[in-house]
């Protein structure tokens, strides 16, 4: 998908601002996120009020995995974007590689004010997610599964089981299954992990490998229990689906945006940066998607209700139940190597 939304700044707007420069009006980036639904809502939240208050214009691309083009449009000398919305652990190996620019947080006053565990010097937090443990009604009409010790207690939760098919926040609920408090995850222990999903692997019955296979899975009732992105089981609650899910060790995780090297645009980038983690448009992100809010002074500008803040990942009270998973530690050559063995894991 390629998108271009020129913000209007029609004669008469310029004429009647006056401050806008021709130079002013002429600024623009290309932004890169992973299109559907979730760009559709950024682009309503805080795309579009983030151009009109900056006088820019806002070109959009999106591509379901940045990483490979991040390569190679740098590794070409001539990046086309500037900004990329992506996993946060691209950003930080990015950054490691000589891929993303390093950023100057005296120029980001919003971005610099979020906790220093949102932002790393190559990228600043842009919204959240959850990895949780979600379940059928029917099956668990009361005394649901609250625990990833709940999950592995195949006597006391009998049922059908599905767990990603990816070392990552999979190894961190091994680890909390197995007695580790959320808080205490890393470095992670991955031999411990390995041990612990080997004790479960007999009773899996699906190794999802997208979202909306999750979804479908629960939807379907063909599992009982499994780890899902929050979203998704949102998602199919509200369709009608007899599920649930607890944010009690979840793993909280982010995408975030960073700026390539040598973008065209770096001195807008910058500037657009600065803007996008503002509170208010990341307070306005969450009224059109289940998505939290990258930044938590969000939750500090009455644009979210209540009720709702309640639903989000990121809300304060539901991110203090949960492991906030260490993007740094999954770009080491420790994090690297887990990874790596997860395909003979998964192959024995």
């Amino acid at each position: 998908m390629n998108m271009r939304r020129t913000i209007g700044l029609g004669c008469g707007l310029v004429g009647a601002i006056g401050w806008i420069s021709a130079a002013d009006a002429a600024e623009q980036i290309t932004f890169v996120s992973q299109g559907g639904a979730y760009q559709e809502a950024q682009t309503v939240a805080i795309l579009d009020p983030s151009a009109k208050k900056l006088g820019i214009t806002i070109n959009q691309d999106s591509i379901p995995d940045a990483w490979p083009a991040i390569k190679t449009q740098v590794g070409s000398g001539k990046p086309i974007w500037d900004v990329v919305d992506t996993p946060t652990g691209y950003c930080l190996r990015g950054g490691e590689q000589g891929l993303i620019e390093k950023l100057d947080f005296a120029k980001m006053p919003n971005a610099a004010a979020m906790p220093e565990a949102y932002r790393s010097p190559y990228s600043v937090s842009y919204e959240f997610y959850s990895s949780v443990l979600a379940y059928s009604q029917k099956t668990f009409p009361k005394d649901a599964p609250n625990s990833w010790a709940d999950f592995w207690d195949v006597k006391k939760f009998p049922g059908r089981r599905a767990l990603r098919n990816h070392p990552i926040a999979t190894l961190e609920a091994a680890l909390m299954a197995d007695g580790v408090a959320p808080d205490k995850l890393y470095p992670l222990d991955v031999d411990r992990a390995f041990k612990k999903l080997e004790e479960i692997k007999p009773n899996i019955t699906v190794w999802w490998t997208s979202g909306a296979q999750s979804a479908q899975l629960l939807n379907d009732g063909e599992v009982d229990m499994e780890m899902a992105w929050n979203g998704r089981v949102s998602a199919v609650a509200k369709e009608g689906a007899k599920v649930a899910f607890t944010y009690n060790q979840g793993i909280l995780q982010s995408t975030s945006l960073c700026i390539l090297k040598g973008a065209p645009n770096l001195d807008t980038a910058v500037k657009f940066l600065n803007e996008a983690v503002d509170p208010v448009h990341q307070a306005n992100l969450p009224l059109n998607i289940d998505y939290g809010p990258g930044n938590p002074k969000a939750f500090e500008t009455s644009v979210i209700k209540p009720e709702r803040a309640a639903q989000l990942p990121s809300e304060p009270v539901n991110a203090a139940k949960q492991a906030l998973m260490s993007y740094a530690w999954w770009s080491s050559p420790a994090g690297e190597a887990a990874e790596k063995r997860w395909a003979s894991f998964m192959q024995k």
